[in-house]
């Protein structure tokens, strides 16, 4: 049966919800999270029920409610793909670097530090740089130039190696030998956005013209060997090698910058992982489209890295290669709360307080409440119920953390 009759075959058929608890399989769904939400469930079972779905959805231990599809969902796809389910920070993900620096090399504190990583590493919505030397590093990255305007040109150069905002950061920790680390949250910035917004646009228009009926407008999708489909991927692959980039870019100035106020230190190793992403894989003999929204790679020896909240222990990890996964784990605590939730019911001084100990942008607490670590779900809770996906190599502890 081909994919276009399977589509109609699907959509003529009388669906029903599909029953399922936190931790059992169910027929198209299964769930790692000790805390999940109804709302993540049935939204999860959603995007289940698409015919191209090939197997099982994997929620992770972060699941939560997202725009079409879960975020902390693992969605394996054959012959079609959700642009929706990568979502609109494109390649947006984590890179850490182990550094030779002990907790006796650091100052005091690392107040000297937020001025210089400030300045050199721009945050904030649509924040940028000029610095010339960024446009070597596009042209290595094979930028499609063809497929932007000027001005998204300008915006592309402006933006690469900045950190954006929301939850996006910068943290120096101690694992559990006190050696230093520092750890980075990024994307793919405005033009991760943008390219991502036309295609969801355009395939909520294209399921429009072809009468296509979802259960939820955002899971619109492109099917294979279609121009709309070859775009798509095009923009999509391109977004994630230039938000690894940025990132690895990023990490490089705060590492030269944190040995700058130390005065000594060297690099042990980096890792750099996307958590918004797909890319093809092979699972059970198929090769798929696999979409992790939400979700790190995490076969059989990968290196990830799982941030907590502010506050909180984040966790270097080695993937345990589960298949039921599809070689998968969460990508961080997962919201239990909304930000306009958090705003209403949390306080600054709380945060303050749960902040204490660290050097952080203490004043800008009004503005960072929805970053609190009570509007995420328990990182070690997280970690727990993923024992079975991956194996936790060193534990972090925050001593500096600066949010755009």
């Amino acid at each position: 049966m081909g994919l276009d009759t399977m589509i109609a075959a699907h959509w003529a058929a009388d669906e029903k919800e599909i029953p399922v608890m936190p931790n059992q399989p169910a027929p198209n769904l299964m769930s790692w999270a000790s805390e999940i939400d109804e709302g993540a469930i049935l939204q999860a079972a959603r995007t289940a029920r698409l015919p191209f779905v090939a197997g099982h959805v994997a929620l992770m231990p972060d699941a939560h409610v997202g725009i079409g599809a879960t975020v902390g969902s693992v969605i394996p796809t054959e012959g079609a793909i959700i642009p929706a389910a990568v979502g609109v920070d494109i390649g947006c993900g984590m890179v850490a670097t182990e550094t030779t620096l002990t907790a006796a090399d650091l100052p005091d504190d690392l107040a000297r530090l937020m001025p210089i990583v400030e300045r050199r590493i721009p945050a904030g919505v649509g924040k940028g740089h000029d610095d010339p030397a960024v446009d070597r590093t596009l042209a290595d990255l094979g930028l499609p130039y063809t497929s932007l305007t000027p001005k998204q040109e300008t915006k592309v150069a402006a933006q690469f190696g900045t950190l954006g905002s929301g939850n996006h950061f910068v943290e120096v920790c101690l694992d559990e030998r006190e050696r230093v680390w520092t750890v980075l949250h990024s994307g793919s910035r405005g033009i991760g956005n943008q390219l991502a917004t036309k295609h969801i646009a355009g395939a909520r228009a294209l399921m429009r013209r072809l009468a296509i009926g979802l259960e939820d407008p955002d899971l619109a999708y492109f099917t294979q060997s279609t121009p709309e489909f070859t775009a798509y991927i095009e923009d999509m692959l391109w977004a994630q090698r230039y938000a690894m980039a940025s990132r690895a870019r990023m990490d490089r100035v705060l590492v030269d910058a944190l040995f700058r106020v130390v005065g000594t230190g060297s690099r042990v190793r980096t890792i750099n992982c996307h958590h918004n992403y797909s890319e093809r894989e092979t699972h059970g003999g198929k090769d798929l489209w696999i979409t992790r929204k939400g979700a790190i790679k995490a076969a059989s020896g990968d290196e990830g890295v799982i941030p907590g909240s502010m506050g909180t222990r984040s966790y270097i990890v080695r993937g345990a290669g589960n298949p039921a996964s599809y070689n998968s784990c969460s990508h961080g605590a997962g919201r239990r709360m909304s930000r306009g939730r958090a705003k209403r019911e949390l306080s600054a001084r709380s945060l303050t307080e749960a902040m204490r100990g660290r050097t952080w942008n203490s004043d800008r607490a009004d503005a960072l409440v929805d970053e609190h670590p009570e509007a995420y779900k328990p990182i070690d809770q997280v970690m727990a119920d993923q024992r079975d996906l991956v194996e936790v190599q060193h534990t972090l502890s925050q001593v500096f953390n600066y949010k755009g």
